[in-house]
């Protein structure tokens, strides 16, 4: 059977495998997902990549179940990765995110991967590019990323995505909270959750607030007039969700019109060139005489016969 050709189909089984494969640490599945994005390679339409970040409790899950549901609605293909919290310690994870979507993860035109971040930094697997190359080579329209959802150091996702979603709780900060750097000024749209029922007066103080906030910041070459900017949302009751999809389609349209498009996804295939040879790098300490050595210099440190500079730079020179 061929898995490529099988994607290319539109298989999600084959979608399925194919994610696990690039997921793999073994050196021979690892060749073989080489060889499987390479063959695909040029294949591939350009989906509507979109990140999706917030504190825990925000209701990413709720939002993108109603927001894909949304989408299909209108007969666009939705795929979601969704990334969620490991153990420190054995590397586990519950995958409790396609769970929470039983109504998304039902319909044919969604397909939903929820994947363990293994510890990996900013919020995101270390294998999430790739899965999404693999959701664009078999033929979706939208590729939404969840992030774990630790807070304001989940900044990688934005080296994943075309529009940065940011979802913030009713009373969640003020506009001295929303000029903090950070994941603040790399979204693109602030949407503030929870817009219903007791929490709606507070969700649009809070919107207010932060709308406030993105005035003050410096606006980005790659944006036009307005954004980033706030809107509040609703995803229990589906209300101010279209809104929020056009703000979407506008500007991803316009950053395509000026070119900003294509840049924006070339400065990000450099990044993941760089971010694969640090890994490797990274990766060739776990070789045996590597962590010998590691462990040697390890114990001089503990014992303060060497500084940790010192070992750092020995250990530097073993590697070159």
């Amino acid at each position: 059977m061929d898995l490529a050709q099988d994607i290319l189909d539109g298989d999600r089984r084959a979608l399925a495998r194919a994610i696990t494969l690039v997921e793999s640490a073994r050196p021979d599945h690892r060749a073989q997902a080489l060889a499987l994005l390479d063959g695909l390679r040029g294949a591939a339409k350009q989906a509507l990549r979109i990140g999706l970040s917030g504190t825990p409790g925000v209701g990413k899950s709720t939002f993108i179940e109603s927001f894909g549901l949304m989408l299909t609605a209108q007969g666009l293909r939705v795929a979601v990765l969704a990334v969620d919290p490991s153990s420190a310690r054995s590397g586990g994870s519950i995958l409790g995110d396609k769970t929470r979507m039983e109504q998304l993860s039902r319909d044919p035109r969604a397909f939903i991967r929820p994947s363990p971040s293994q510890a990996q930094m900013g919020g995101v697997a270390r294998r999430t590019r790739e899965a999404v190359a693999l959701c664009e080579a078999a033929g979706f329209d939208v590729v939404l990323i969840e992030t774990v959802g630790v807070g304001q150091s989940e900044t990688v996702v934005a080296e994943l995505c075309d529009i940065f979603l940011l979802l913030l709780a009713p009373a969640g900060g003020d506009e001295l909270q929303g000029v903090k750097r950070g994941i603040m000024e790399m979204a693109d749209i602030i949407l503030v959750n929870k817009a219903d029922g007791d929490l709606k007066p507070s969700a649009l103080r809070t919107m207010a607030d932060y709308a406030g906030a993105l005035r003050l910041l410096r606006r980005r070459p790659q944006d036009p007039t307005g954004f980033p900017k706030a809107l509040a949302v609703s995803a229990l009751e589906q209300a101010g969700l279209q809104a929020a999809w056009a703000e979407v389609q506008s500007l991803a349209t316009w950053r395509k019109d000026h070119g900003h498009w294509a840049n924006r996804r070339a400065a990000q295939a450099q990044h993941w060139f760089t971010e694969e040879v640090r890994q490797g790098l990274l990766a060739a300490l776990t070789q045996e005489s590597i962590r010998t050595r590691m462990a040697e210099l390890g114990t001089a440190v503990a014992q303060g016969t060497i500084s940790p500079e010192a070992a750092a730079a020995d250990m530097l020179a073993t590697l070159r």
